[in-house]
């Protein structure tokens, strides 16, 4: 599906065996992920049974993130990729071994689990950014786009089935299969990212990993097309992420069965699987930057709409329209931010991207889960929802280097 159809560009995939792995690779571990997040939910709800401890959840996910996050860009820039990458999945690993040996034995710790989940989201966050930086090193400069594209298609399909995947094993094998599914995973994703071939970077030379993450930073900051993409990411998803507050729903609304909350988190993977197949229409976009705008105020109102709806079959539908926003305005984000970055600067670009791209969202279910502990699941939605479109739409207004971006200014 290529040409100029708006349907998912699949050249990258034919360009060589290098993409296809990383790719693969990508796949199985965002599965893994999403069945594991299932568990999670699940194991911390029990736990609790609160709202507002839900979002601990998400704090002990989005700590590392931001503390290590940038670090992770900073040895992408300075280290051969292909083995940052391999070293941090290895430690992945054997955490997802651990979750699962705590599960199967029993051991019923809050401050445990947090732990664990917090040691995994560390080895996460300082191998991101390679993998993220490694598109535009192992794809031809016209095959960027559709790469970046193509990685988030899989991360939607993971969406889609990881999460039915986790509550069918949650329901039925408990949490410990589940977290054992993931170490299997993410095991596989592993041996794939060994098979890459070495990428050094750009200039190799010894650096000063902190003073490194700061000019990232001053880079971002000061590169107005960047920050834009940004703080429309950021007020899209701490403002407005969903999840934490998906078991608590279920268990208000729809009778509390795991099986929902599965089903829940796989309507959002299901709207993001026809945006992926559709993700032509963003790849090939004379102004991405537009299309990240519009699609992060449509991901807002969905669910909005959703925390508003009483009706099970209207929730699943609302997720879905959001779900497609998203990946829409995730893979314009990322095509606007890979094209405008030069190589020497592109892991701690990629690093600050997926520290907001991945924290922003567990900050979001932190703040939902606060805001419905001390309201209610509807107000902590729909407000959040509302106030994130208008952030957005202010972005739009005080940054319009965003929206006249074009693909035509790629650096190198």
């Amino acid at each position: 599906m290529s040409g100029r159809s708006g349907l998912v560009d699949l050249s990258p995939l034919r360009s060589g065996p290098a993409f296809r792995r990383l790719w693969v690779g990508g796949l199985l571990g965002a599965f893994g992920g999403q069945v594991s997040l299932v568990a999670l939910l699940q194991l911390v709800w029990d736990l609790t049974g609160s709202a507002a401890m839900m979002g601990t959840l998400g704090l002990a996910h989005a700590v590392p993130m931001v503390v290590l996050g940038l670090y992770g860009g900073a040895l992408a820039d300075t280290y051969d990729r292909r083995r940052v990458a391999l070293t941090t999945a290895a430690g992945g690993v054997v955490v997802a071994l651990a979750l699962a040996t705590q599960a199967a034995y029993g051991l019923r710790s809050l401050a445990l689990v947090l732990g664990l989940v917090a040691l995994q989201a560390g080895f996460g966050a300082l191998g991101a950014p390679a993998r993220r930086a490694l598109v535009a090193r192992l794809l031809p400069p016209g095959q960027v786009a559709a790469g970046v594209a193509l990685a988030h298609v899989g991360f939607q399909v993971a969406m889609l089935v990881g999460p039915a995947v986790g509550g069918l094993l949650v329901a039925y094998g408990g949490t410990a299969a589940a977290f054992g599914v993931q170490a299997v995973l993410m095991a596989v994703a592993w041996l794939a990212t060994r098979g890459l071939p070495p990428v050094p970077p750009a200039e190799p030379r010894r650096r000063d990993e902190r003073a490194a993450v700061l000019a990232g930073l001053r880079y971002v900051g000061r590169t107005a097309v960047l920050r834009g993409a940004v703080l429309t990411d950021v007020l899209a998803t701490v403002l407005v992420m969903p999840v934490a507050l998906f078991p608590v729903v279920v268990d208000d609304r729809f009778g509390g069965d795991p099986a929902v909350t599965g089903l829940l988190l796989s309507a959002v993977g299901a709207g993001g699987i026809v945006g992926g197949l559709a993700s032509g229409l963003v790849s090939r976009a004379v102004r991405p930057g537009r299309v990240m705008i519009a699609a992060a105020v449509v991901w807002c109102l969905g669910v909005a709409a959703f925390g508003a709806s009483p009706w099970l079959l209207l929730a699943v539908a609302a997720l879905a329209v959001a779900g497609a926003a998203d990946t829409f305005a995730v893979i314009a984000r990322g095509v606007v931010t890979q094209l405008a970055t030069t190589d020497e600067q592109r892991g701690r670009v990629s690093s600050v991207e997926h520290v907001v791209g991945v924290a922003g969202p567990d900050l979001g279910n932190a703040r939902g889960g606060a805001v419905a502990g001390l309201t209610s699941p509807e107000v902590a939605l729909v407000s959040g929802g509302v106030l994130g479109a208008l952030g957005v739409a202010a972005v739009a207004i005080t940054h319009p280097a965003v929206g006249a971006f074009g693909r035509t200014a790629a650096r190198r």
